[in-house]
């Protein structure tokens, strides 16, 4: 629930001697947790635009930019420019975000490709199922289609 959302039960429960009190305060109400959700937000969606940003830069393996990349060289990069830091490889990078299940990802969080309990690729999840990722040798940073179900989503912190 928002702040937004729960003045209304509070001022219900406040009485009328402290409604002013709650209306002057108002703006000072906060969920907890809720100013580090919305900067990690904040952060996804910038390290988004940045991903989208090298569309077209050529994949080398440990590679981590600005001008080339490997996939955990893309979302290392690509969120530290954002403000937030990531480990290096995409095994790491899994094991440090929150993980969300597939009903609950959003723009922004980080799509970790499996095989058993192996991670072996990472992209940033850039809506109606498609990455942003730099997918192997020869090719180029680019947006694609999510190819397979053995995928894990992790939001970042």
């Amino acid at each position: 629930m928002t702040a937004l959302n729960r003045v209304p039960s509070l001022l219900s429960r406040a009485g009328t001697a402290s409604a002013l009190t709650l209306a002057v305060a108002g703006a000072g109400l906060m969920v907890p947790g809720a100013a580090s959700e919305a900067s990690a937000a904040t952060a996804s969606a910038k390290a988004l635009q940045i991903a989208a940003s090298k569309k077209g830069a050529p994949y080398k393996w440990g590679a981590t930019g600005p001008h080339r990349f490997d996939c955990s060289g893309l979302t290392l990069y690509s969120f530290k420019r954002a403000g937030k830091s990531l480990p290096r490889t995409a095994a790491q990078q899994y094991n440090k975000t929150r993980h969300v299940s597939a009903s609950t990802r959003k723009q922004g969080d980080l799509v970790f490709f499996h095989s058993g309990r192996s991670v072996y690729h990472v992209g940033i999840y850039a809506g109606k199922g498609r990455i942003w990722h730099s997918p192997k040798t020869g090719d180029v940073v680019r947006l694609q289609k999510i190819w397979t179900k053995s995928v894990w989503y992790g939001r970042v912190r």
